[in-house]
């Protein structure tokens, strides 16, 4: 008991005064950065996944042009799967004053199951679903029909009275080309209206709820058929793709969060093994046996693990509320629970990592043997741990198998820092052969003589200051992304369905009340019916479930000129009775420059030659089309007009006179979701800023300790030195100039391999456009004289002081 007493008080001390305390630093650093991003990460997902089922108001939805099937709703209610039905279809409403086109949904009372109806009648009572009888309209509607709570509108052959207001409802999608206002009736309503004859278009949806997998398995055993699609939470959205790239940067930032502590251990854990072989040579001398020195160094990796994972668990909570409150306005109050999945994970991972570097350098020691106290022997080390290495790389492959950002900076790591460091290393030795003054001299001197040391030093230090670069840059560049996305002078609000008489008088009235606008758009709703005079329906891809722009009407557009904030990728935009295409749509189709096509509208075919591409950002608010025509191809069809401003809140009352100028045309007022985006957008900022932050702190972490490591080796060579008859200014000013030209030439290396591997990141991964970043390669190389500054500075006195 005394013995083990002691072994525990002896690792104790030998963790704080043995060069120990930076890998028990690192690996709590791992466990608080794996907790906190990964409790963060499983957070959002969560709330996500909750979210995109409240938005299709349930789990799973089945959308069909055809009358669902009633097996298949035996079916369902026979897996034990919560089920909810709804018809929509387009009819006139006639109110005794107005008439209007609306969207009938006809819904069950259990409607929705996900999501949130929120219904208010006239006495301010708020209820959230559809009674039989009950009429609910969509608060423009009240002022298009010019109706009140309690009127009665006629929907075909039913007088129904108005119930109340839609406050809040799922199934909201942003399209300004489908603003017709929407009403709920109950289901149990529909045959009275009389409005679905043979013929009519009606859309059918079947909304399911359940477990994962019994809905997998309902999914699995049911054949689609012709008109009849899956829709989950999982489809891609704006709002998907955004927070989509968010992940993406969360797991990119952990995995070199990682990396950097997993070298600040391997680093200091060879240092110590270095620093030690004597104590354990001596210990060994005076009787300790090897199964002692395994029972002492294995406290040591115990009380290490132990400490780390206790504060690294508790510090992870900690930063992962820090985290969190940036994002306090799109979360909800009751965050759904992680349990202990988080702190698993955190665990494993520092196993992974902390047991190889721990362990392999440490059994080294148990090699050392008792006669290095008189004489230095050559040591055979036994190589029997080096399968610990297999915990890594098997953990790799199983959590980053098919993540590409993953295997991009790790190749790109191993490949640049061989490439880059021996450019760097030749470099210095070339500028060597220069005249310089004495310091300088003796520091390339030293370099050229060290080669091996010299280039461990350039790749580890080039390496830290990369990634550092990298966490910062990535996230510089996906947040000005996406503010770009959505400018501060974004338009906010969009008038459509303008008339070609209006068109002119309405554009006035805007230029009056000095709004920011656009161009004034055309808009012509048609098909796309021939690609070089073949059918689209005979085509291959005309079955391609992905590919639904052959399948259904577009809207086309004439410009005199292409939008400036559309990019021309490829050809140019001359010629008679042409068009310019997506050019993702162009790849989809496999259109080409020159290739005829033929459209249709109205019945009516016309023909027009394809003499550019375009890129196009569809995430911005501004118009933008597939298909852009010269004038003379499209210029005599049946067209209306749209035209987009901004408006800003103290401008409301323009835009409401706007409205009762021209009651005919719609305006869609989008300020509200503008602001919330931005908002979004804002509070993203500031959680990626600190996480970035974190990763530059870990960054620097690992450039000091590596640095006081290598100072701390030079301590024999200093002494020599001064034995040789060297100043101590001398000594200092080496040391000064060797340092101070490796973190210059780490600093610039790590630049150009920080924009070679952001360039692969951002084109194949990350999918946005990449840019230079001219300020690194003054920044990187500054950051690591300063580094190197601080850390020489701490340990030059205690280096020199044995020499006074």
């Amino acid at each position: 008991m005394k013995t083990n007493k002691m072994i525990i008080n002896w690792s104790w001390r030998e963790i704080w005064t043995g060069q120990l305390w930076p890998v028990m630093v690192a690996l709590t650093l791992i466990i608080a950065c794996v907790v906190a991003l990964s409790t963060l990460a499983l957070r959002v997902e969560k709330v996500m996944t909750n979210q995109g089922r409240a938005l299709l108001a349930a789990d799973l939805v089945m959308r069909s042009s055809n009358p669902i099937s009633p097996s298949l709703v035996d079916k369902a209610e026979a897996a034990g799967l919560t089920i909810s039905s709804q018809s929509r279809f387009q009819t006139m409403a006639f109110s005794e004053k107005k008439l209007q086109l609306v969207t009938v949904k006809s819904v069950e009372t259990s409607y929705p199951l996900r999501g949130a109806l929120n219904l208010r009648d006239g006495n301010e009572v708020v209820t959230h679903e559809v009674k039989p009888g009950e009429l609910w309209l969509s608060p423009r509607l009240f002022s298009i029909l010019e109706t009140e709570i309690g009127d009665s509108i006629a929907i075909g052959d039913a007088e129904l009275t108005i119930t109340g207001v839609i406050d809040d409802e799922p199934e909201l999608a942003y399209n300004p080309f489908n603003s017709i206002p929407n009403l709920f009736i109950h289901s149990s309503d529909l045959d009275k209206t009389g409005a679905i004859q043979v013929g009519s278009r009606v859309r059918y949806r079947l909304f399911l709820n359940g477990d994962l997998t019994s809905l997998a398995a309902f999914q699995e055993s049911y054949e689609l058929q012709p008109g009849e699609s899956w829709v989950d939470q999982n489809r891609e959205s704006r709002a998907a793709r955004l927070m989509d790239k968010a992940k993406q940067y969360l797991s990119l930032t952990i995995l070199m969060v990682i990396l950097m502590a997993a070298v600040t251990l391997i680093l200091t854990c060879l240092h110590y093994v270095r620093n030690r072989s004597e104590t354990v040579s001596m210990l060994k001398s005076m009787g300790a046996s090897r199964a002692w020195v395994r029972s002492w160094l294995t406290t040591q990796v115990l009380i290490m693990f132990a400490v780390a994972f206790v504060l690294g668990g508790s510090l992870g909570l900690l930063l992962e509320y820090l985290l969190r409150i940036p994002l306090a306005g799109i979360l909800p109050k009751e965050l759904p629970s992680v349990g202990a999945q988080p702190f698993i994970f955190a665990i494993g991972v520092a196993l992974c990592i902390g047991l190889p570097a721990l362990l392999i350098p440490l059994t080294r020691l148990l090699d050392a043997p008792a006669i290095n106290v008189i004489q230095k022997q050559a040591v055979q080390y036994s190589k029997k741990s080096w399968w610990l290495l297999l915990l890594p790389l098997t953990a790799l492959a199983m959590f980053y198998g098919t993540n590409i950002q993953v295997w991009m900076v790790l190749i790109g790591l191993l490949v640049l820092f061989v490439v880059l460091a021996s450019l760097s290393f030749k470099f210095l030795k070339l500028i060597s052969k220069l005249k310089w003054n004495a310091a300088f001299s003796l520091a390339l001197s030293r370099i050229s003589r060290s080669p091996k040391n010299s280039m461990m030093q350039l790749a580890a230090l080039s390496g830290s200051l990369m990634l550092v670069a990298l966490i910062w840059l990535i996230k510089s560049d996906l947040l000005g992304d996406w503010q770009q996305t959505l400018a501060p002078d974004a338009p906010n609000v969009f008038s459509i369905n303008i008339s070609p008489e209006d068109q002119p008088n309405y554009l006035k009235e805007l230029d009056k009340f000095e709004l920011p606008r656009s161009d004034a758009f055309a808009i012509i709703r048609g098909r796309i019916t021939k690609i070089r005079e073949q059918n689209t329906t005979d085509l291959a891809i005309y079955e391609d479930p992905e590919i639904r722009i052959l399948k259904r009407e577009v809207n086309f557009t004439w410009m005199d000129q292409l939008p400036v904030y559309n990019e021309v990728v490829a050809g140019e935009w001359t010629g008679e009775k042409t068009v310019s295409v997506e050019v993702e749509v162009a790849e989809e189709l496999g259109i080409k420059l020159g290739d005829e096509m033929t459209f249709e509208v109205n019945s009516q075919p016309f023909t027009a030659t394809v003499n550019s591409f375009r890129a196009v950002e569809w995430q911005s608010l501004k118009p933008n089309f597939v298909f852009i025509f010269s004038k003379d191809a499209v210029a005599d069809l049946p067209a209306t007009w749209m035209v987009s401003f901004r408006a800003e809140e103290n401008q409301t009352i323009f835009v409401n006179q706007l409205a009762r100028l021209y009651p005919t045309v719609t305006l869609l007022d989008l300020r509200t979701m503008a602001s919330k985006v931005q908002g979004l957008l804002r509070q993203i900022s500031w959680s990626l800023t600190g996480l970035a932050a974190l990763g530059v702190l870990a960054g620097i972490l690992l450039i000091f300790t590596l640095l006081r490591l290598s100072l701390n080796e030079r301590k024999r060579e200093i002494t020599l030195y001064r034995t040789l008859g060297a100043s101590k200014k001398r000594i200092s000013n080496t040391l000064w100039a060797e340092y101070g030209l490796l973190a210059l030439s780490g600093g610039f290396v790590a630049a150009i391999a920080a924009e070679i591997i952001l360039f692969g990141l951002m084109t194949w991964s990350f999918e946005l456009p990449t840019q230079w970043h001219p300020m690194m390669f003054i920044v990187l190389p500054l950051l690591a004289v300063l580094v190197v500054f601080i850390s020489l500075s701490t340990v030059i006195k205690a280096l020199l002081k044995p020499l006074r």
